[in-house]
């Protein structure tokens, strides 16, 4: 990690918990990943340089119609990510979690490099377990867990 990651993570992570970012970040940095994710041909994500991140494209519950979401991952050993429905700490599940549950193939297009996927929800004994390293990796989700009434879901994305 570089000395401006290093100095500029601890400010981003603060800011990113705030319950004020949770109503204008969904509005921001969505739009402007998925723009920057096109003109670079998906190499470049806007939060990438903090956290490693992703594009993940998922069949709509109920359009049926591809849906792009940016997402932090957590790449695992073997190609696998990690992914959590945080939705910025707001109260409801983010669409995209949904349409994971209801249509489970997906794909991911992560540093350049686009894989269709199969996505997995974990259970409760492997969410416990990948918790501690997804902390390690955006220790906001804990300030997100705290601020909602629901549990956050967590999925394995699998390379198909």
């Amino acid at each position: 990690m570089t000395l401006a990651q290093r100095t500029l993570r601890p400010l981003f992570q603060r800011i990113s918990g705030s319950p004020t970012f949770s109503k204008v970040g969904p509005k921001i940095v969505p739009p402007l990943d998925r723009f920057l994710h096109k003109v670079t041909g998906g190499r470049m994500l806007m939060g990438q340089a903090l956290v490693p991140s992703l594009v993940l494209t998922t069949t709509g519950a109920k359009s049926g119609q591809p849906r792009q979401a940016p997402l932090a991952c957590m790449p695992e050993d073997g190609g696998t990510w990690v992914v959590v429905g945080s939705n910025f700490g707001r109260e409801k599940h983010p669409a995209w979690t949904g349409n994971l549950l209801k249509h489970p193939d997906a794909e991911v297009s992560f540093r350049g490099r686009t894989v269709p996927v199969t996505a997995k929800l974990l259970t409760d004994a492997e969410r416990e377990e990948v918790w501690p390293e997804l902390l390690k990796v955006w220790p906001v989700y804990d300030t997100y867990v705290e601020r909602v009434d629901r549990q956050l879901r967590v999925f394995r994305l699998t390379p198909r």
